[in-house]
């Protein structure tokens, strides 16, 4: 119902104008976005071939395909100089993608002191470089005993490996939780999160990644939940992590799986992720045998459907 003011200006223009006035009619409100935002791994294109697939290139990608981010891979980048980093970050910017996270290898399972050393020294390196990115996390690996040499093979036992003659688990808790801690100091002047992954290792188990997340006990520290790493029912362990995950990557298989495949139910784990109040970045690696250029746009609408 117009107000006395608006009906004295209507009436000035005849009794059409009345007619044609605005209703006030109440429309529903649209439907509130997950709060999800998805990133796609630079891994996606490249699964530690002979021949790397250029980082820029899957950034011009994403762009093109409409992901909000993209997620590096460290080992993949050409180098570390400061004119390389300064183009990708110029270059993610210019395209309106973020850069959430820096995925990086290091190994804190070794009962010889300078090469955990060396896995502490790296990780901050990495600190350094992401904040030269303006990546806001860094992947972590706890590390393994590399009793089983071949990757493959660990695969073949789901990652139950046998530490090494003389040591046992606790020895590999123990070197864990102190590599990390070292890092904390850098991660903290840097603004930069580490993200624990529950990756083959010490980590397969969540029992133990929920161990070290708790014995490190730092804002600092957070968990990168991967939806493919899972010996057994993966649901079961993506409950118990999604609590504490700061960021997760998904896993999808076209065309197979380069080691394994899994049918993820991505609807369940989107309500799974929901209920844990998990608002963050979901990250895809997709680690099928299909080409890169079929499979990525495929699994982008899959998880677009299952965040929706």
């Amino acid at each position: 119902m117009p107000t006395r003011r608006e009906a004295l200006k209507l009436a000035a223009f005849g009794p059409l104008s009345l007619a044609a006035a605005p209703s006030r009619v109440q429309t529903a409100p649209a439907a509130r976005p997950s709060g999800i935002r998805l990133a796609v791994s630079t891994y996606s294109y490249w699964h530690f071939e002979e021949q790397k697939y250029p980082v820029q290139k899957v950034i011009e990608q994403a762009a093109g395909l409409g992901f909000d981010g993209v997620e590096l891979l460290h080992r993949q980048m050409d180098d570390e100089t400061i004119p390389y980093l300064n183009g990708l970050k110029q270059l993610a910017f210019r395209r309106g993608l973020s850069l959430p996270m820096l995925s990086i290898h290091q190994d804190f399972v070794s009962p010889d002191a300078a090469e955990r050393q060396a896995a502490v020294d790296h990780t901050k390196k990495c600190i350094a470089l992401a904040a030269r990115l303006g990546v806001p996390a860094i992947r972590l690996n706890s590390g393994r005993w590399n009793t089983i040499k071949s990757f493959d093979d660990l695969m073949t036992v789901k990652g139950d490996e046998p530490p090494i003659q003389g040591y046992t688990d606790e020895d590999a808790f123990k070197w864990c939780v102190d590599g990390i801690r070292a890092c904390l100091p850098d991660a903290e002047a840097a603004g930069v999160t580490l993200a624990l992954e529950n990756h083959w290792g010490l980590t397969t188990k969540v029992e133990n990644l929920l161990r070290i997340h708790k014995d490190v006990d730092s804002p600092w520290l957070g968990i990168n939940l991967d939806t493919g790493n899972w010996p057994g029912d993966p649901y079961e362990g993506i409950e118990r992590l999604a609590p504490y995950a700061t960021i997760v990557q998904a896993k999808t298989y076209y065309g197979g799986g380069v080691w394994y495949t899994l049918d993820l139910d991505y609807p369940r784990i989107a309500r799974i992720l929901d209920k844990a109040g998990f608002k963050g970045w979901v990250s895809l690696e997709m680690e099928g045998k299909e080409p890169a250029a079929t499979a990525v746009p495929k699994s982008l609408e899959m998880l677009r459907a299952a965040f929706a």
